[in-house]
């Protein structure tokens, strides 16, 4: 039987409505709940993160053992591992989006018209989010924590490599809710590795907002292909640092090492480094040796080779690519001009350096790089929620239209106008 001759699960389609209709009816009351309330489930859900992080290690095995049959990269190794510091950083974060300021009810705007009626545009949830991802178990933590502190319920779809990993975080976050008196179903994880439950989720417009993929470009496309919602999409990160004619090259050698090798895996990570032509001679091959010793792969054109023989040539397609490993494509420039538009052209709007002390070129770069986040003398690694001091993030959205950049609990709000009048009727 063909894909296209197997017929719908009419089963998973109920249990998948079920979820939808039970988040409908916890988003009004999460709404509405006092924001010291939201606080409470959040540090509710970071305590029993640490209280069971043993039950969640023992899942985080189960998954990683599951995965070894699939040959996973390194990458993705990185990604789904958890351990003592991760369920940590997990359990820190949602203390952090607690102690944020809430942004439900935050009066935006306010001004009165001569006829005396008196405006508001006030901050208000978005109502259910669903959020689609793979790979990374923390996730789990990180979306669920913000869709509480901005009043949304959501309805999480793991990946099915981090099946059981976001499972047993996902009980901690509805003991939070519970704890703190609020409903549980406010954060609800599909319970299924089935693919459908993802067409499932791109339908449910009567019950789901907004849809937030965050993966690989795979999922992006389907989302964006099949979803009868508005998409919110974090898509690749093909992220660039240019090493500009005046950079102080100490600094720059510390940044691409940090940019490139802190992690290879996370979507801030660099993927294409970009040499002034005016200081390649004499920064280039000591650079490019630290980065052999680290062990990174490089990929040049044929300056680099010229300089560096252990270097790959590089393709065209190298230009585009969102590596996830220890490989680093590197290309010298000849100016700053020839660096922004290599970027605006090749990258992915994601996350973008300049490593200069020139203050106007950095200015130049700042304005015209066409990216989400862009970085002076800084590393690309700091794309993060966290970093930004959002306490956590559900994604790095590369769109033009908002949210742009991290997506945290403010970025998950909309607006109303609220309008005071006294009697007032229109002439």
């Amino acid at each position: 039987m063909t894909v296209a001759e197997r017929k719908p699960d009419k089963t998973l389609e109920a249990e998948m409505r079920a979820l939808g209709q039970a988040a409908r009816a916890a988003s009004f009351v999460l709404a509405r709940a006092k924001p010291e309330q939201r606080s409470a489930a959040l540090r509710h859900a970071a305590a029993a993160i640490r209280a069971r992080h043993g039950d969640i290690l023992e899942a985080n095995r189960r998954d990683m053992e599951l995965a070894q049959n699939d040959k996973p990269s390194a990458a993705m190794i990185d990604r789904l591992m958890l351990d003592d510091r991760r369920i940590e950083a997990m359990a820190h974060g949602l203390d952090e989006v607690a102690a944020l300021p809430d942004p439900v009810g935050t009066i935006l705007a306010e001004w009165t018209r001569p006829n005396g009626l008196v405006i508001s545009r006030v901050r208000v949830p978005l109502g259910v989010i669903g959020i689609i991802y793979e790979s990374r178990p923390n996730v789990t933590a990180d979306a669920g924590g913000l869709c509480i502190r901005s009043g949304n319920a959501v309805i999480l779809r793991a990946g099915s490599e981090s099946f059981h990993s976001s499972r047993a975080i996902g009980e901690c976050l509805e003991q939070g809710l519970a704890e703190a008196g609020l409903p549980k179903h406010a954060v609800q994880l599909v319970p299924t590795r089935s693919r459908e439950a993802v067409g499932h989720m791109l339908a449910m417009n009567e019950f789901i907002d907004v849809i937030v993929p965050r993966g690989g470009k795979d999922l992006i496309a389907r989302v964006q292909s099949e979803s009868r919602l508005p998409v919110i999409a974090h898509l690749e990160g093909v992220c660039h640092v240019y090493i500009h004619a005046k950079a102080d090259l100490e600094k720059a050698r510390k940044i691409v090492l940090n940019a490139k090798m802190r992690r290879t895996g996370v979507c801030g990570a660099a993927e294409t480094l970009l040499v002034d032509s005016q200081v390649a001679k004499e920064f280039l091959a000591s650079l490019l040796s630290d980065l052999h010793n680290a062990g990174c792969e490089i990929r040049g054109d044929e300056k680099i080779r010229a300089v560096d023989k252990a270097a790959k040539p590089a393709t065209e397609k190298d230009w585009f690519t969102e590596y996830l490993d220890a490989i680093l494509a590197v290309k010298v420039v000849d100016g700053v001009d020839a660096a922004i538009s290599h970027i605006n052209h090749y990258g992915s709007h994601h996350t973008d350096a300049i490593v200069t002390e020139d203050k106007n070129v950095a200015e130049r770069f700042l304005e015209n790089v066409d990216s989400a986040i862009v970085l002076l003398n800084a590393s690309t690694q700091f794309a993060d929620g966290g970093e930004f001091g959002m306490g956590a993030e559900i994604g790095i959205s590369t769109g033009r239209l908002p949210p742009r950049g991290p997506v945290g609990a403010e970025q998950l709000t909309s607006f109303k106008y609220v309008v005071r009048g006294d009697g007032q009727v229109r002439p």
